[in-house]
C-alpha cells in the first residue's frame, strides 16, 4: 500500500491540491452569494454553469492535449483556473462570473484528464484497483479538506480566493517536477447514445438524479445551511460531514451491493432518502448537531447512487463496451448537475429556503417510482454479471478518470472504438422472468407492457433520436416493442422450468 502510494505520489498530491482549492470554492462561493442577498437563481446557475464547462470539457480538452501534449496542456490550464478565480476578486458582476465560472469547468476537467492519462499510462492491470481507490480517497479527502478550510476565514472577503488561487498554482508543482515519462495521447471514447439508451435506461436515470441531487448539494446546501443561522465555519462543517460520510459509506455499502439485488438497493436507498428530507421541510428547527447528523446521513445515502447506478449499468453491457459506457454515465450524470442546481435554485427563490430539501425528496421520489422489478427483464446481463462494485468520488471534477481507471475495465480488450454493429444496435428483447406465458410474448408483441402500460416506439422509430437527453427520457422508461421470433421458445422454456437464469440471486439487470 505504501509503495503504490510512493509510486504516484505526485499525481496523488496534484489531486488533493486541486480539489482543496475547488472544494472550498463552491461553498465559499453560495455563502457569499447568500450574505450579499443574491438570488438562489443566480447561485445555483453559477454552479450549474461551472458543471457545463465540466461536461464540455472532457471533449475539449482532449483536443487541447493531442494539439500541445499533457505538460503544457495542464500549465495552461492550471493558470486559466487560477486567472478566472483571482479575476472574481476584482469583478463584481454577475454575468461576467457566469463566464469565468463555465472557463473554469473546461480547464479544470483538463488538468484532471492529464492527471489520469499518467495514472493510466503507468499502471499494470493487476493494480488498477488499488491506484483506483486511492485516487478516490484523495479526491474525498481532498473536497472534505477543502471545506475545513473554510473555517480559518472568518470573514467571507477576498482571503478564501487567494487560498483557492494558491492551491491551484501549488497543484503544478509536482506534475512539473515529475520524473515520469510522457503518457501516450488517447482519443475520447465516442458516444453510442442510442446503443447505451436502449441498454441501460434505468440506470442512465440513476445517474441523472444522482447528478441533480449532487450538483444541488454543492451549489445550494450551503445557503439553506446558512439561512438555519449557521456561521460560515458550522456551514464548513456541516457540508465537510456529508462528503466525508458519502465517502466511508462507500466500502461497506459495496460489500453488501455485491451479495443482494442492486435495483433494490437503489430503490431503499432513494426511499430512504425521500423520507429523512421529510422533516426538513421548514416543519421544524433544528440545532447546529442535528442538522451535522442530517447532513452525515444524506451523504451516506446521496453521494452512494453514482456507483451504485454505475454498477447496476455496468452488469448490463459487456465489457469489451465499457469505456463508452463509463463515458455516457458521466456525460448523463454532469447534464443531471446542470439541471439540478436551477430547479433548485428557482424552488428556494420563488418559495421558501426548504425547498431545497423538497427537491431532494422529489429526485429520490422519481427513483422509488420508476427503479422497479417489472421493469428489468435481464436480458442483456453480462457474461460476468454481477460485476464488482466500485467505489467512485462524489465530484464531477474527478469523475471524468473513471473509464480508463475503473477495475472494471480492460483498456486492452475494450472495444468501445469501434463502430457498432447492426446486431449490436437491433438489442432484441428477450423475456426471462419464470413463469412467462405465450399469451404474455404476444402481448408484448403488440406493444403492450405487462401491467397494460404503452411500451416503447419500434425500434425504426427510436433510431431517430440522437440526443442524450431526449433519448434518454423517451427511453428511459421503457424497452423495446419488438420481440424476436425465439423468444418465444425461450418463454415457454420458462415458464416449464427448462432454463435456469444466471444471477437471478443479484437481480442486478436491467433491460
Amino acid at each position: 500500500m505504501v509503495k503504490t502510494i510512493g509510486a504516484f505520489s505526485s499525481l496523488y498530491l496534484a489531486t488533493l491540491l486541486l480539489l482543496v482549492g475547488s472544494g472550498l470554492f463552491n461553498t465559499y462561493l453560495g455563502l457569499r452569494l447568500a450574505a450579499d442577498n443574491v438570488s438562489e437563481i443566480w447561485i445555483g446557475g453559477l454552479i450549474a454553469v461551472y458543471y457545463l464547462g465540466l461536461v464540455f470539457g472532457a471533449r475539449i480538452g482532449h483536443k487541447i492535449i493531442i494539439r500541445v501534449g499533457h505538460i503544457r496542456a495542464y500549465t495552461a490550464t492550471a493558470a486559466m483556473v487560477t486567472v478566472t478565480v483571482l479575476a472574481l476578486a476584482l469583478i463584481d458582476n454577475l454575468y461576467t462570473w457566469l463566464g469565468l465560472r463555465f472557463v473554469a469547468g473546461l480547464a479544470m476537467v483538463t488538468q484532471f484528464m492529464v492527471l489520469e492519462s499518467w495514472l493510466n499510462e503507468q499502471t499494470e492491470n493487476h493494480q488498477r484497483g488499488t491506484v483506483f481507490a486511492f485516487y478516490m480517497v484523495f479526491s474525498g479527502l481532498g473536497t472534505v479538506l477543502g471545506q475545513l478550510a473554510l473555517t480559518l476565514f472568518p470573514r467571507l472577503n477576498y482571503e478564501p480566493l487567494m487560498f483557492v488561487a494558491i492551491c491551484s498554482s501549488l497543484c503544478l508543482i509536482p506534475v512539473a517536477l515529475t520524473r515520469r515519462l510522457h503518457p501516450a495521447l488517447q482519443l475520447p471514447a465516442p458516444l453510442h447514445v442510442r446503443y447505451y439508451v436502449l441498454r441501460v435506461p434505468l440506470s442512465l436515470l440513476v445517474l441523472f438524479v444522482a447528478g441533480a441531487i449532487s450538483g444541488a448539494f454543492y451549489g445550494l446546501a450551503p445557503v439553506y445551511a446558512s439561512k438555519q443561522g449557521l456561521a460560515s465555519s458550522q456551514v464548513a462543517v456541516f457540508i465537510a460531514a456529508s462528503v466525508a460520510m458519502g465517502l466511508v459509506a462507500q466500502w461497506p455499502l459495496g460489500w453488501l451491493a455485491d451479495r443482494v439485488n442492486r435495483a433494490a438497493m437503489i430503490r431503499v436507498n432513494a426511499l430512504l432518502l425521500a423520507v429523512l428530507s421529510v422533516p426538513l421541510w421548514g416543519w421544524w428547527s433544528f440545532p447546529y448537531w442535528a442538522l451535522v447528523a442530517f447532513s452525515a446521513v444524506f451523504g451516506a445515502l446521496q453521494f452512494t447512487l453514482y456507483p451504485l447506478g454505475a454498477a447496476f449499468a455496468n452488469d448490463n453491457v459487456e465489457s469489451d463496451r465499457r469505456v463508452g459506457l463509463s463515458a455516457i454515465l458521466y456525460m448523463v450524470y454532469g447534464i443531471g448537475a446542470c439541471l439540478g442546481p436551477l430547479l433548485a435554485g428557482v424552488l428556494m427563490r420563488e418559495i421558501s429556503d426548504s425547498m431545497y430539501f423538497v427537491f431532494v425528496s422529489a429526485c429520490a421520489v422519481i427513483l422509488v417510482v420508476f427503479v422497479r422489478a417489472q421493469r428489468i427483464s435481464g436480458s442483456h446481463l453480462s457474461q460476468d454479471a454481477p460485476t464488482q462494485f466500485v467505489p467512485m468520488g462524489d465530484s464531477l471534477e474527478g469523475s471524468s478518470v473513471v473509464p480508463v481507471l475503473d477495475p472494471r475495465v480492460d483498456p486492452d480488450s475494450d472495444k468501445s472504438f469501434q463502430p457498432m454493429s447492426a446486431e449490436e444496435m437491433e438489442l432484441p428483447v428477450l423475456p426471462d422472468e419464470p413463469g412467462v406465458s405465450e399469451q404474455s410474448v404476444q402481448t408484448a408483441e403488440q406493444g403492450v407492457g405487462p401491467e397494460g402500460t404503452s411500451e416503447a416506439a419500434p425500434a425504426s422509430a427510436i433510431a431517430d433520436a440522437t440526443g442524450a437527453t431526449g433519448a434518454a427520457s423517451a427511453a428511459s422508461m421503457t424497452e423495446p416493442a419488438s420481440v424476436p421470433a425465439d423468444a418465444k421458445q425461450a418463454s415457454t422454456q420458462a415458464s416449464s422450468g427448462q432454463a435456469a437464469q444466471p444471477f437471478r440471486a443479484s437481480g442486478s439487470v436491467e433491460v
